[in-house]
């Protein structure tokens, strides 16, 4: 594989994240906003966090079946 293909799949990755991102937080009520989002608190940020990671679990769980 080049290296060309493995920062475009990198950049790929990013964006699929942050769209998660946005969208995770979104499901609990916070609206980010592009960009820097220094203005949230520490538990709302780590509220879209939790949602995410409950959400990848919860898909890795529906694989294993």
């Amino acid at each position: 594989m080049s290296v060309y293909n493995d920062k475009l799949t990198t950049s790929q990755a990013k964006e699929a994240l942050k769209h998660f991102k946005i969208k995770s937080a979104k499901e609990i009520g916070i609206n980010l906003k592009e960009g820097y989002n220094g203005d949230l608190t520490s538990r709302e940020a780590g509220s879209i966090g939790g949602n995410m990671v409950k959400k990848m679990v919860e898909a890795y769980k529906q694989n294993l079946k």
